[in-house]
């Protein structure tokens, strides 16, 4: 079964970071680095609260984390997705392919870009961390 050794390892890898941010609260100042937008500029990028969102997840608490990023918790979702994917495209012996067209790239950075000006603005105060 070696042909799941490398979506076994990211599994591992990603098990073992959400476990870590389960543990250590980021709620709590000093743990992580501040973001550097923040500080800075005072707006909020489109990962701010992504350490709050996985740290609420980890803890079953799916409001308090659609509350600290609900982008972060949509990327959890279609990770989860492709990790389902992977695994069933290697055990049946196919190819893993994500066919991604340029396009696709584009709406990604919109939407993201669009989830950042909404979150910093007064009407958007629901999707700010």
């Amino acid at each position: 079964m070696s042909r799941l050794a490398a979506p076994a390892g990211t599994l591992v890898a990603v098990g073992a970071a959400f476990a870590y941010v389960g543990a250590v609260d980021p709620g709590e100042p000093g743990h992580y680095p501040v973001c550097p937008l923040l500080r800075f500029t005072g707006l909020y990028c489109p990962g701010c609260g992504g350490l709050r969102c996985a740290h609420a997840l980890v803890h079953g608490d799916l409001a308090g984390a659609l509350g600290a990023n609900a982008l972060a918790v949509a990327a959890f979702g279609v990770f989860a997705l492709f990790m389902v994917h992977w695994v069933v495209r290697v055990l049946r012996a196919r190819p893993v392919t994500v066919p991604l067209r340029t396009s696709h790239w584009w709406a990604l950075g919109v939407l993201a870009l669009a989830f950042t000006v909404v979150r910093n603005l007064p009407a958007g105060a629901a999707l700010a961390p």
